[in-house]
């Protein structure tokens, strides 16, 4: 599996690069960067042996050397770049959020399903090892009457937005906003365990450009209510918690890592700590489930996914929208 990563930020040179060094089923074979960033992709290259650079998107498309491309950019420009490359007949690996809009991620599902290609969300939580034990605990915890998420995260960029310099993460036109960047660990975790909800509203708390720093979404699912709190103007302990009338589940942590979770079953006096994911670093599993699913042709598995990314965006879409928060997308 020949990979090219796109883009140079802090998710490649903090996360991608670094977790597919423990993946040896992938070789990076070429880095993208734009013309302007070109020295930090040269850096990059030296440092983790990447053979080429490229600032010509069309010329790294036509190489025989590339199988998969991992959008690593910013969030409005993921569609145009997926579309490209699927165009060309490469794969993709979609860093979160898949795009901006349903119509967008249908799109793509649609055009990748129709040339037989492979497209997977690097959403990092959903191949954990503790994900799957969480699924597969649910039921131990009887009718489910109430789920809570938090993931509060104070950003490194909130000091510059506050003092007026608007950088990617908070800029509307660019698709930024707590709901697409941190929240959507949470409506991933909560509709990768119950699916898509009948209902989504969103309560954000919204700065002076129209973007939403943090803000509490509500999902109704029958029989329960989930809330999921994401913010990048404040912190507090991050935690997931599902309440049923058999028991409770609670992870520890941040759900992008999904470290560990809690499990107490009605009427134990004891509480059991599971920690079952195998690496340090929290994109290896995801990398890995990627390259198995593409070497054993298990294309309905890559459809499942789809499925979640779809169910992610149409959720998050409604609510923005019904929040009033205007993307540059949306004018177009």
């Amino acid at each position: 599996m020949k990979l090219a990563i796109l883009g140079t930020g802090f998710i490649v040179h903090e996360g991608a690069l670094p977790a597919l060094q423990s993946v040896p089923e992938i070789e990076v074979t070429a880095i993208f960067a734009r013309p302007r960033s070109k020295e930090k992709a040269d850096a990059l290259a030296v440092k983790y042996a990447i053979p080429q650079v490229y600032t010509d998107y069309d010329e790294l498309l036509f190489s025989a050397d590339v199988d998969f491309v991992y959008v690593g950019l910013t969030n409005s420009v993921h569609y145009e770049y997926a579309k490209k490359a699927l165009m060309a007949g490469k794969h993709v690996i979609m860093e979160k959020p898949f795009a901006s809009t349903v119509a967008e991620v249908e799109e793509l599902r649609d055009l990748a399903l129709a040339r037989h290609l492979y497209m997977f969300e690097a959403v990092t939580l959903l191949h954990t090892p503790n994900f799957q034990a969480i699924r597969e605990t649910l039921p131990k915890l009887g009718k489910i009457k109430a789920v809570q998420a938090n993931y509060s995260q104070y950003s490194s960029r909130y000091d510059k937005y506050l003092a007026g310099v608007v950088q990617p993460a908070f800029d509307p036109e660019l698709s930024g906003g707590a709901l697409y960047d941190i929240n959507i660990y949470n409506l991933n975790l909560i509709i990768g365990l119950f699916g898509e909800p009948k209902d989504a509203v969103y309560m954000p708390n919204i700065g002076f450009n129209g973007i939403d720093t943090s803000g509490i979404l509500m999902l109704q699912y029958p029989g329960f209510t989930a809330t999921a709190l994401g913010a990048k103007d404040s912190e507090s302990p991050c935690f997931a918690t599902v309440q049923g009338e058999k028991g409770w589940l609670r992870t520890i942590g941040a759900p992008n890592e999904l470290k560990a979770f809690e499990v107490s079953l009605h009427g134990s006096k004891t509480t059991t700590r599971y920690e079952l994911n195998r690496y340090n670093h929290r994109m290896v599993h995801e990398f890995q489930a990627f390259a198995k699913m593409y070497q054993e042709g298990d294309y309905a598995g890559m459809e499942k996914g789809l499925n979640v990314s779809v169910a992610v965006m149409k959720t998050a879409e409604k609510a923005r929208k019904a929040a009033g928060i205007v993307f540059g997308c949306d004018k177009q």
